[in-house]
């Protein structure tokens, strides 16, 4: 059964190849007059992808590791004071056997996050090849679109194989915004997407959170309804 599907997304993967290619450099599907904001999240299997996305929208956490092939989620928020739009945020799926879906996934993008595992000095080497490939899909626009760059697991210290220091230059290399996070004690996630939004420059966005006593106070990013 499973590899059934795995042939079905295969083939669905083939299909629209053309159209992420049909893109070209420096394409931006859906511009600042769009009604969604595309966020795509890449990153190695198991370095805490899904669990980040599910802590933001759903303030879930749960330890147990299940695969994603593709999984997206939505907040209705609002942008640039007035306007309602749809934050959509896509988990892609950690293996490498879907280059044309994770293509379509960069091209159709407003925003990316890039995900490493601190207790991972590998699966910051295997994000390589995706900033190659947004280089190549955005072309010269690279420079406007935001990226953060992500070093998940923080909370594990016994572990960690790769320094803050180490994550830190490599994302000024690439010219990304950089930030280390736990999904699992919640540091650092919402930061993360507000650092995320406040990169963006093509519409002036703003976090909406409750303090402590309930009342809203506003913050670089989007807001959530």
């Amino acid at each position: 059964m499973i590899g059934k599907y795995t042939g079905a997304v295969q083939v669905f993967a083939n299909d629209i190849e053309d159209t992420a290619n049909s893109s070209g450099p420096g394409s931006r599907i859906g511009d600042a007059a769009s009604s969604d904001y595309r966020v795509a999240v890449f990153g190695a299997g198991g370095v805490g992808k899904s669990s980040i996305v599910q802590r933001f929208v759903k303030g879930t956490f749960s330890d147990n590791y299940v695969p994603t092939i593709e999984d997206t989620y939505r907040q209705v928020i609002s942008c640039n004071q007035k306007n309602v739009c749809t934050l959509q945020i896509t988990d892609t799926t950690g293996s490498h056997q879907f280059p044309a879906m994770q293509r379509l996934s960069i091209s159709k993008g407003h925003a990316f996050i890039l995900i490493y595992s601190v207790t991972s000095k590998q699966s910051l080497e295997e994000l390589a090849p995706i900033v190659k490939t947004l280089m190549e899909v955005k072309g010269s626009s690279l420079s406007e679109v935001p990226i953060m760059l992500v070093g998940n697991k923080s909370d594990d210290k016994e572990r960690r194989e790769v320094t803050t220091e180490t994550g830190s230059k490599l994302a000024a290399k690439w010219g990304t915004g950089f930030i280390e996070t736990s999904a699992k004690n919640n540091n650092n996630i919402t930061e993360l997407f507000q650092q995320l939004l406040a990169m963006e420059k093509k519409r002036t966005l703003a976090l909406t959170m409750e303090d402590p006593d309930g009342k809203e106070t506003k913050r670089k990013g989007c807001s959530l309804m």
